[in-house]
């Protein structure tokens, strides 16, 4: 393959096709992943990407295919994901280059140490001959596992709200403030976590976490005089979603009036319910067939590349079982048989397009 890296820190590694024509398929995921997490998780899918180039064993196809490593998915860094994507996207635009981390490194001076050049950006974005992009991923999830199945085919990936609220109320003595006459944050925002949760639980196919109560002053003889919750929502629906979100801000301000707590919230991303494309859907259906697996649709519950990617080209992901639902975590892992499943299931799908017109002659979308 011909290898380069975009400004935006993307490492793409081209394999030509037969004809020398520009149409390509893009085949990968992210090489970034989160604090204390294992192996899998993104980079099994640059990597699967990488062995089927090798398994063609030098025959080319009507079309390229180009293995694209992403630069940044997680959003741990500087608090946004999909970095890489939104590059190929054409959305990586000047407020996000101007986020920093917590050492006050912006994006655009990331990119920039690293020897990259933040005003070529542009030229990451997907070209009009891309014809689609495919992911394999772990699933990161329990499904296929109860199912005793190695391999499911995304049909969807959840939309997804993430939130701020901030419960003030007043830092006290401990042994001294009665407890009728106490303002605290943190069991304010602790009542209100109890409520998400409950919530959630009363909505078939929602999830919402908070996956963090941050108190101030934080010591063990202070009433918290302020609390930092993050709210976490996903659905297939968006209506769903939303209006999950709403009830959810309902819910806060009456716990904090209640307790007499002042709230603010903000809202740091929102990103609707990603369809995949119907015709690649149903390819890697038969394909996944063809290796010998009972074809399961399912959602995604998690994020990925491949739902920014949809807002260009057609885009498809194959999930492998990820053993015991484990990701995110040190454990998680892949079982040998899935992978060299997926790998033949990924060699059924090339060989299906190369025969396919309808997939080498459809259009980018604008």
């Amino acid at each position: 393959m011909t290898v380069t890296v975009d400004a935006a820190g993307n490492l793409h590694g081209l394999y030509p096709g037969t004809d020398g024509a520009a149409r390509t398929l893009l085949i990968g995921s992210h090489l970034d992943t989160v604090r204390d997490a294992g192996a899998y998780d993104g980079i099994l899918g640059v990597v699967l990407a990488i062995s089927l180039i090798e398994s063609l064993e030098g025959h080319q196809l009507p079309f390229a295919i180009e293995v694209v490593g992403l630069s940044e998915e997680e959003g741990v860094r500087f608090g946004v994901p999909f970095i890489g994507s939104r590059a190929l996207v054409g959305r990586l635009d000047e407020e996000l280059l101007g986020l920093r981390d917590s050492k006050d490194v912006s994006v655009q001076e990331a990119i920039l140490s690293y020897g990259l050049k933040p005003r070529e950006i542009p030229a990451a974005t997907v070209r009009d001959e891309v014809l689609a992009y495919l992911e394999f991923h772990i699933e990161q999830g329990p499904v296929l596992e109860h199912r005793n199945l190695p391999l499911g085919v995304v049909e969807a990936v959840a939309g997804q709200t993430r939130m701020e609220l901030v419960f003030t109320g007043m830092a006290n003595h401990a042994g001294t403030t009665p407890m009728t006459l106490r303002r605290d944050a943190l069991v304010a925002a602790a009542e209100w976590a109890l409520a998400v949760e409950q919530g959630a639980r009363e909505i078939p196919g929602l999830v919402a976490t908070v996956g963090v109560l941050e108190a101030k002053p934080g010591a063990t003889n202070v009433i918290a005089g302020q609390c930092r919750a993050t709210l976490d929502v996903r659905h297939a629906w968006d209506t769903a979603r939303t209006e999950a979100v709403s009830a959810f801000l309902n819910s806060a301000a009456e716990i904090a009036t209640r307790r007499s707590i002042s709230l603010t919230s903000s809202t740091k991303l929102v990103q609707a319910a990603t369809p995949m494309d119907s015709y690649l859907v149903h390819e890697v259906e038969v394909a996944v067939s063809k290796a010998g697996v009972t074809p399961h649709r399912m959602v995604s519950g998690a994020g990925h590349d491949a739902m920014i990617l949809a807002e260009k080209v057609p885009s498809a992901m194959v999930f492998l079982r990820s053993p015991g639902g484990i990701s995110h975590n040190p454990d998680e892992s892949v079982l040998v048989n899935d992978v060299a499943k997926a790998i033949e299931c990924g060699l059924h799908l090339l060989h299906q397009l190369a025969v396919s017109p309808k997939f080498q002659t459809r259009a980018h979308r604008a």
